[in-house]
């Protein structure tokens, strides 16, 4: 088992830890000594002790908050799963029905009137340009 001398409060302690597990524990160490800082500043020297408890509470009151954080941000993914399963599962829209209006026959009539004189008046030229 390694062991390892972490600094908390400005005080060393000598630790063991599973092999492997040796960044973890600094990084833990890291975060209480801290919590410790922030206790030496504000309250100056105390007892060994009393240093590791109120540390201790702190990033226990810290990782509390954190969990209810977490409870809140999980209820939230938990409700947009829910919908979104909801909105999977439900049929599908009813194609939109879109009505083209319809050409009224007068027009029709119209562009075939047209067309038969546009016709008419092709055969007239074609024959000037074949007398000619």
């Amino acid at each position: 088992m390694p062991e390892l001398t972490i600094h908390i409060g400005g005080r060393a302690f000598e630790v063991s830890c599973q092999d492997g597990e040796q960044s973890y524990l600094q990084s833990a160490a890291k975060m209480l000594d801290d919590e410790a800082q922030v206790l030496s500043d504000q309250i100056g020297r105390m007892p060994e002790a009393r240093m590791l408890l109120m540390a201790g509470l702190l990033l226990a009151d810290k990782t509390a908050a954190v969990e209810d954080r977490i409870k809140i941000v999980e209820a939230d993914l938990a409700a947009r799963d829910a919908e979104l399963a909801e909105l999977r599962a439900a049929p599908a829209p009813e194609p939109e029905r879109i009505e083209v209006p319809v050409v009224p026959p007068q027009v029709t009539d119209t562009l075939a009137e047209l067309a038969a004189r546009a016709e008419a008046m092709a055969a007239q030229v074609e024959e000037k340009v074949t007398e000619g």
